[in-house]
């Protein structure tokens, strides 16, 4: 909303600190300082940012912090320093935690319990639950004073209008990964339903908590804090909720079909501090035509994998037919146990009589392939067993046998494309890295996904063209039919310049007791294509993202962190006189 005259009096100090505002300051305030400010005020005690600051002005805490010459100039309306301004934004920051964290930590419980994953044949922006999760966070917007444009149910748009031309856009995504749910337990046995938060220590447990409902819920109520502070800002914030990121990533691109670009672009789906390069995403997916089973022994009939191309789950299930399924468990498991060992010993193998059939199950770690090697791919480490089991257990050869001979030749158990001689790196972005993730079957195809991330260095063009020869080479010299399809984008890499990529570096920095250093991503947000698109946060890079993984997690501590750091970085950005 445009700011009319009443509100300009209320604002008038940080409208005046502009104008002194000539580089990017660091706002004097330690770890501990935070955290003391945060034990001393409760959600009851703040009334208001002003209240808040005036009781912590008068504190002692606000004394031994020097914070009162920062805190009575702007009570007082009066000319604020640079340091002094990002003083402000840094406690606006903390104010919006401590006044709103438990309500934010209830909306995202909210918002996770919407299941907005893909369903076969329903196009997202007609599937019931995405309709229920925009009708959600319209009553959240309407309800913050906040304007909501639902844009064909493909795009949720929440604006927060300033007084300048410029836009900046704030990217998230309501829609998640699937999930298999029997893959839910944790160590300890405990269940958990991937649609229902569950708190256990600080961590909530769901599908969506760090991927990328997060995202969504800290922009809304630091757009609120800002509205009803009546703060002033010199451009406007849209916070852009897409719908297809996981899948077709079609919502963001149509939405600009129909509407102005941003002038810059920060999504709040990758890595703190600030991220200015990310990998090229690619698919290279093999389509084995279904055909009879030839030969003795047991028949595969089924395999299972990641269910998206851009998750690594936590075991792969192959399933084998035979008229002895006691002997043939027997024979697996012993055949299992041995590869286990010989490959590291750090993923199980079990094979167990389900009925007339025996499964053979690989367990590994659930990673998001973005990060392999987070995780133990099980889904190499089936094909590569089953494979191997040739001249140990009798097999009828197939398409799931042609797609494990696959596997193994060209793949094996390396996520780095060494295997089939296309690993190159680049010295800031890192490698390139290839993982064995998709498994589908239907009438016509079994169907294997490799999904590639890829760094500067080598065009697409020229990495297709390798990949295409030598998996075709491959073909003609088993006599294998395969089918392959490929898909590689352009890496994305920015020249980091201007006082905001500045202004959030510090914020995310300073608030994180990181280097004050520019990041990269092997992650492919929908910033890739935008100008001026870089990501800010919310995942921390020295801890295992848990994304697209199986008992997916955000600590609450760090969700409320986030809250805290994307408030300040909106006042920051909101009020410098040039991006």
């Amino acid at each position: 909303m445009d700011f009319s005259l009443k509100h300009l009096a209320a604002a008038t100090l940080l409208l005046a600190g502009l104008s002194s505002f000539t580089g990017v300051a660091q706002a004097n305030l330690t770890p501990q300082q935070n955290a003391a400010i945060l034990k001393t005020f409760s959600d009851t005690s703040v009334k208001d940012f002003r209240q808040f600051l005036g009781n912590l002005g008068k504190s002692e805490l606000g004394k031994s912090a020097n914070l009162s010459p920062a805190i009575d100039a702007f009570l007082g309306n009066q000319k604020l320093s640079a340091e002094q301004q990002d003083e402000i934004h840094r406690l606006l920051g903390l104010y919006a935690r401590i006044k709103y964290g438990k309500a934010a930590t209830q909306t995202l419980i909210e918002l996770v319990a919407i299941p907005t994953f893909r369903v076969d044949g329903v196009p997202q922006h007609e599937n019931p639950e995405f309709i229920k999760i925009a009708d959600k966070i319209k009553d959240l917007a309407q309800a913050f004073d906040l304007k909501f444009r639902n844009v064909d149910n493909r795009v949720y748009e929440i604006s927060l209008d300033g007084s300048g031309d410029e836009l900046v856009g704030i990217h998230a995504h309501a829609d998640v990964v699937p999930v298999t749910p029997e893959n839910w337990v944790l160590e300890d046995g405990t269940r958990l339903d991937p649609f229902k938060v569950t708190l256990i220590g600080d961590r909530m447990y769901g599908r969506g908590t760090e991927d990328d409902k997060n995202g969504i819920v800290v922009t809304l109520y630091a757009m609120k804090v800002i509205k009803e502070e009546k703060l002033p800002l010199a451009r406007n914030f849209k916070l852009l909720v897409d719908t297809t990121e996981e899948t077709s990533g079609d919502a963001i691109p149509y939405y600009f079909e129909h509407n102005p670009t941003p002038n810059y672009n920060l999504a709040l789906d990758g890595g703190y501090p600030v991220v200015i390069a990310e990998k090229g995403y690619g698919t290279v997916m093999a389509n084995f035509p279904r055909r009879a089973a030839e030969g003795k022994g047991a028949t595969i009939t089924g395999l299972t994998g990641g269910l998206a191309t851009n998750q690594i789950p936590s075991a792969s299930v192959a399933t084998f037919a035979r008229d002895k399924p006691a002997e043939l468990a027997a024979s697996l498991q012993k055949a299992g146990s041995e590869y286990a060992k010989r490959h590291g010993g750090n993923f199980e193998v079990s094979a167990k009589v389900d009925g007339k059939d025996v499964k053979l199950t690989v367990t590994g770690v659930s990673a998001h392939s973005s990060e392999p090697e987070s995780g133990v791919n099980p889904v190499a480490r089936a094909l590569d067993l089953i494979h191997s089991l040739d001249g140990q257990v009798a097999l009828k050869h197939n398409e799931i046998t042609d797609a494990a001979r696959y596997a193994a030749d060209n793949w094996g158990l390396d996520y780095l494309g060494k295997k089939l001689g296309v690993d190159f790196s680049d010295a800031f972005m890192g490698p390139l890295t290839a993982s064995l993730t998709y498994v589908g079957m239907d009438d016509k195809a079994f169907k294997l996904a490799v999904n590639l991330r890829v760094p500067k260095g080598k065009s697409p063009e020229k990495l297709k063209g390798e990949i295409a020869d030598k998996l075709s080479a491959w073909s003609k010299q088993t006599h294998t039919a395969v089918a392959f399809d490929y898909s590689i984008a352009e890496p994305m890499y920015r020249n980091p310049e201007g006082e905001w990529v500045k202004a959030l570096l510090a914020v995310a920095s300073e608030n994180l007791g990181m280097a004050h250093t520019f990041g990269t991503s092997a992650g492919a947000t929908s910033v890739h294509e935008l100008p001026n698109g870089v990501q800010f946060g919310l995942a921390r890079p020295e801890v295992k993202y848990t994304g697209h993984t199986d008992g997916e997690f955000k600590t609450v501590d760090q969700f409320l962190l986030d809250l805290q750091i994307v408030t300040e970085m909106m006042g920051r950005i909101g009020q410098l006189p040039k991006l």
